[in-house]
């Protein structure tokens, strides 16, 4: 029977060819995330603990560790853009939600968790639970997009990606501990609020795709020490921090102007 044929045919296809372009940098992202975990762990914490940790190596793991995941911020941007223009192969968002949930869930959270082994003012225990808090906020970030269909263009919680990016920018400003725990839980609470933000869909995927180069840049210039470098990459995380908070009131004026121009329309079309 040709038609049974063609159904075994497709059961006994490799799974590499029933993988999309889009699905490829997905990987890519997963993989992105998992060395970010591994820069941190060889560059940062075991030399931490052989008591053989020198700055500048340290400072050149933390860097890659974060590049890392500026590099997996792009493809997870990227892979939607590709998936919307081409296509996705049916397995495509489980791919993302898992990948996502490496690259900006649990190699955040692992530096958290780094950085109160290392840090000199920190709480180990209590980084510990900082960094629970973040994967978890990750976690149920990703259920809850699986399971609500976003409107308007617009996300509820902070995006995982930002967030993960705006966790490890609190970490690298080098804050007393407990501010800098309090900015982390924080930002966790954003990531699973009711909060909106923008999807990065043309300017502003074009706008994220720049910032996420300059980032890249600060990064590098800070982990050679170059001049004005730590300056740099301190205002850049400072910035990060401030566009947190401020997107999401650029998304409520939109919407507040949004009701009033249709309470406008409706008193105008109730005139005689």
């Amino acid at each position: 029977m040709p038609e049974a044929d063609e159904v075994d045919e497709e059961e006994e296809m490799p799974l590499s060819l029933r993988l999309s372009i889009a699905d490829t940098l997905t990987l890519g992202n997963a993989t992105c995330g998992f060395m970010a975990v591994y820069f941190t762990t060889t560059g940062i914490l075991i030399p931490h603990l052989t008591d053989s940790q020198e700055s500048g190596m340290a400072r050149n793991s933390a860097a890659t560790a974060v590049i890392l995941m500026l590099c997996a911020a792009v493809f997870d941007l990227f892979d939607g853009l590709v998936a919307r223009k081409l296509r996705s192969s049916p397995m495509g968002a489980e791919l993302d939600n898992l990948s996502d949930l490496i690259s900006f869930g649990l190699a955040p959270a692992y530096f958290v968790l780094v950085y109160g082994m290392v840090a000199d003012d920190a709480y180990q225990r209590v980084a510990a639970v900082g960094a629970i808090v973040v994967l978890l906020a990750v976690v149920l970030r990703l259920a809850r997009f699986s399971c609500v269909t976003p409107t308007n263009g617009m996300f509820q919680g902070m995006p995982s990606p930002f967030g993960a990016l705006t966790v490890v920018s609190i970490v690298l400003l080098e804050l007393p501990f407990v501010a800098t725990l309090l900015a982390i839980l924080g930002t966790a609470w954003l990531m699973v609020s009711r909060v909106e933000y923008p999807k990065p869909r043309g300017r502003l995927a074009g706008a994220m795709l720049g910032w996420i180069v300059l980032s890249m840049g600060l990064l590098t210039a800070w982990a050679f020490d170059a001049p004005g470098g730590q300056l740099l990459l301190q205002t850049g995380c400072a910035l990060q921090l401030v566009m947190g908070a401020v997107i999401p009131l650029f998304a409520t004026a939109r919407r507040v102007n949004t009701f009033r121009d249709n309470r406008r329309e409706a008193r105008a079309a109730q005139l005689p």
